[in-house]
């Protein structure tokens, strides 16, 4: 069988990809690295032994910063805005599926804050706040900024969603005699449900790692990405790499744990139909 040879623009895009690999993980992966150093090691090659003293430090005591109420303000604050963007993309998705006055200049008011600056965002969230006599904090205002970014991708691949349905399963549904709640609820939703948990995915990712949108209205207390931030100038041993480390795994855990359930959610389907 005769081999087609590989032309010049084939060894040049893959050589693109790689660097674009590189370029991608390869920072991760230094602080995956780094954050295994000896007790006496440093922020920077070449390493001093390799153990997991950082690790076990980073959950005593520290001199500067606070990691566990950061990491947990981060979770409330991602699971708050993960839960918001998927309802209100959903019902926003329902809501245009038929034009309607001034549909067009929704739209595009609901998106054009992916255009605006995150920085403006904060601080104009910021300043808004200051003037209305109310104290800025993660919970609310850093709450409102997270979903002026998540909320115009969370629609954005809601109408995508919406423009690839077929509406011939509610039609089917309400020749049976369903009623439209119904019809939403065993028809529309599970044919949705791997697409909504995407979007509650992105949306938590999006947020969990938000740093610019927060950093003008998180108030008093800081955010994990703020509180990392603030202590790369403080702290100079690798437990901040152990903190990267931790937080890059859990990341990776979350959207683990949200792709067995929705495989586990599909399989359960599968036998219940086949007992059918």
């Amino acid at each position: 069988m005769r081999e087609t040879r590989r032309g010049l623009s084939f060894y040049l895009l893959a050589a693109f990809f790689a660097l674009f690999v590189l370029f991608l993980y390869g920072p991760t992966a230094t602080i995956l690295i780094l954050s295994f150093q000896g007790p006496d090691g440093g922020l920077t090659f070449p390493m001093n032994g390799v153990s997991l003293h950082w690790f076990r430090n980073l959950f005593e005591q520290q001199a500067v910063g606070d990691f566990g109420g950061s990491f947990r303000r981060s979770i409330a604050l991602g699971l708050a805005v993960m839960v918001l963007t998927v309802v209100v993309s959903l019902l926003a998705g329902f809501a245009f599926r038929r034009r309607f006055r001034g549909s067009g200049a929704l739209f595009y008011l609901a998106v054009a804050s992916l255009i605006v600056p995150s920085i403006l965002v904060s601080l104009g969230i910021g300043l808004m706040f200051n003037i209305l006599g109310l104290e800025p904090a993660w919970y609310s205002s850093a709450l409102g900024a997270h979903l002026t970014w998540t909320l115009p991708f969370g629609l954005l691949i809601v109408f995508a969603i919406f423009n690839r349905f077929n509406p011939a399963y509610e039609e089917a549904a309400r020749d049976l005699g369903a009623t439209p709640w119904q019809t939403v609820r065993h028809v529309v939703l599970p044919i949705l449900l791997p697409s909504l948990v995407g979007v509650g995915l992105f949306g938590f990712t999006l947020s969990y790692d938000e740093f610019a949108r927060t950093l003008m209205t998180a108030g008093s207390f800081n955010t994990l990405p703020l509180e990392i931030y603030g202590m790369t100038t403080n702290v100079t041993t690798p437990v901040l790499y152990a903190l990267g480390s931790l937080t890059t795994v859990f990341s990776f855990t979350v959207i683990g744990l949200f792709l067995l359930g929705l495989v586990a959610l599909r399989s359960h389907r599968r036998r219940r139909g086949a007992k059918d």
